[in-house]
């Protein structure tokens, strides 16, 4: 069970749930239901005119009363009418409540991923979280504009013939409740069936998004290792386990439409054979027994369409279970928002004070770390892999939050600090810099989006790249493509950097964001950052040598440990871990 899984609450109360999280499906409801009224009462007007025409017109003493009939005719003309445009005003009202309730949840949703750790989205497949907030809300669409209209214009039908046919003949009214009695029931049965049915459903969607997505997105990898038939029966795997759950649930509602049919005829039968003895009792007219008969076929509608609506249902409240998961899930990161702290711009100071990290089940992974990272300073972190350079980072970013202990920047905790004022001051450049399928102006834009073409070019000169920008196609217009696909990999990291630079963080944090590209570059590069570093703090993951000599300061982990921290020349000077991992990278230089 992920960390967006929680036990799965019954129909109705998910309903509930989701209705009150989404005010917007609740706008302008008392004028829907209104006209979904008057659209059922419509209902019922043709029963009673072939009642009264029969009995009070064509049977009427004298002969067949003509005025009489033609005066029901047309009033019955108007009801229908009526009763139409009702229908159409509450499709209208319908549609345009559930679309605009949908957007929003859609919406919230959305939003409510990206307030998500990223350690909570490392718990969750990616096409997992996409499905949530596309084709589980689209199922929740189908059900909302059908199948919740149907509900409420077959509910009202239900009461309305129900309340007729008493009134017609009890008698045969009890009759068709007996018949239906125990139908209703299966429902209820059938419903927990389908509801656990259509769980699995939305599961498996997940899983073939996650198997498509990863599949296009991994296409050069998957042909450079020859990949591709196991690929296939990956994907393969995953469209059969949704079909195979598809199946499993359509055969469960297939049992509810013959239970119905028989329900049905059983309880026509019955009023035909009891009503002809009532009427020969003299206890019922012919008009009632044919207007009754008319009501029955109004009471079973409403049964049959609950069995078409029940599928629709259970896969749209299997859809919303999933986006309510979302939304109960409550951001381990949380903005403070209008309460946090605004840190005012200008070199920063960073403490960790007893920080130590454990990943959800894991053992601890960053031991009571406590150090200070002064204004202004250029500092290396270093070490072998895994031993909690990454986490260091990203506990420094605020990607993740301390398990115990507290990180500070200009002596406040970074938990009290709004996201805004954060981000605005603190920029991390990976080692694999994403790029959006946009223009190179706008992917530069990204931390900065008021940032003028004049400046984007400054900024370029400013990093030695004025030359690699006039040696583009199409220049800052040029298309990068899909996750920066048309540039280099030492490109796209290039543009990482001028990204970062453009947006003017107070803190740096690198992780070895020039180890993509060439020596010349690198070299042009590690003169561009030593001028965008002055005056600001800086903060590299070094899996170079040369960025570990050139730093003010070397923090140097093992197993999670802070265990040496000074200038290179001292800690090379002295027997310890740098020391080590020193002669282990010259070594490599030499081969």
């Amino acid at each position: 069970m992920t960390a967006l899984e929680s036990r799965p609450a019954s129909g109705l109360a998910t309903l509930r749930q989701g209705l009150r999280l989404t005010p917007e499906f609740r706008r302008g409801i008392v004028g829907t239901l209104l006209l979904a009224l008057v659209a059922t009462v419509g209902r019922i007007v043709v029963p009673v005119a072939v009642q009264q025409t029969l009995d009070r017109g064509l049977r009427a003493h004298g002969g067949p009363d003509i005025a009489f009939i033609r005066t029901a005719v047309l009033m019955c003309a108007a009801a229908v009418v009526l009763t139409a445009v009702a229908a159409y005003l509450m499709n209208v009202r319908l549609y345009r409540t559930s679309e605009s309730g949908l957007a929003a949840l859609r919406v919230r949703a959305f939003r409510h991923v990206h307030d998500l750790s990223m350690l909570t989205q490392s718990g969750e497949r990616r096409g997992s979280l996409v499905s949530r907030v596309t084709s589980d809300v689209d199922q929740m669409s189908q059900f909302m504009q059908y199948g919740g209209l149907m509900i409420i214009i077959a509910g009202g039908q239900l009461v309305v013939a129900t309340v007729l046919m008493a009134v017609y003949s009890w008698p045969l009214t009890l009759l068709v409740w007996v018949v239906f009695l125990p139908l209703t029931y299966a429902l209820r049965v059938f419903q927990r069936w389908l509801s656990k049915a259509y769980g699995a459903v939305r599961e498996r969607v997940g899983d073939m998004l996650s198997a498509v997505g990863e599949s296009v997105v991994g296409a050069s990898v998957i042909r450079a290792y020859g990949a591709e038939e196991r690929t296939e029966r990956r994907i393969d795997e995953s469209v059969g386990a949704y079909r195979d759950a598809q199946v499993r649930a359509q055969n469960l509602v297939a049992l509810t439409f013959p239970s119905t049919e028989l329900a049905s005829a059983i309880a026509t039968a019955g009023v035909v054979v009891a009503g002809t003895a009532l009427g020969v009792g003299g206890h019922l007219t012919a008009g009632e027994l044919v207007a009754f008969l008319f009501l029955v076929t109004l009471f079973v509608s409403p049964l049959q369409v609950a069995t078409e609506v029940l599928n629709d249902a259970q896969n749209a409240i299997a859809g919303w279970r999933r986006v309510l998961g979302v939304l109960d899930t409550t951001p381990d990161v949380a903005d403070p928002g209008p309460a946090g702290t605004v840190l005012p711009r200008g070199a920063i100071d960073v403490r960790f004070e007893d920080v130590s990290f454990a990943y959800p089940g894991g053992p601890t992974v960053l031991h009571d770390v406590s150090v200070r990272i002064a204004p202004g300073s250029r500092i290396a972190v270093v070490g072998e892999t895994g031993s909690g350079k990454t986490t260091f980072a990203k506990l420094l970013t605020r990607m993740m939050d301390p398990a115990s202990g507290r990180v500070l920047v200009d002596g406040v905790p970074l938990t009290d600090v709004r996201f805004s004022s954060l981000r605005e001051r603190i920029v991390m450049v990976p080692q694999d810099g994403f790029l959006f399928d946009a223009s190179l102006a706008d992917n530069l834009r990204f931390g900065r989006p008021e940032a003028s073409e004049e400046d984007i070019r400054g900024a370029l000169a400013e990093l030695g790249l004025g030359d690699w920008l006039a040696g583009l196609p199409e220049g800052l217009a040029t298309p990068v493509g899909q996750r920066g696909e048309s540039l280099s990999a030492g490109e796209r990291q290039l543009v990482a950097l001028a990204r970062a630079y453009l947006a003017d963080p107070d803190l740096l944090v690198l992780d070895e964001a020039t180890s993509a590209v060439d020596p010349a570059t690198e070299v042009r590069l590690q003169r561009a950052i030593e001028s965008v570093t002055r005056g600001r703090t800086a903060v590299s993951i070094a899996h170079r040598l040369s960025t570990a000599e050139a730093a003010d300061e070397v923090l140097v982990f093992d197993q999670g440990h802070l265990v040496q921290r000074g200038p290179h020349a001292a800690l090379v000077a002295e027997s310890g871990r740098y020391a080590e991992l020193y002669a282990s990278w010259a070594a490599q230089l030499k081969i």
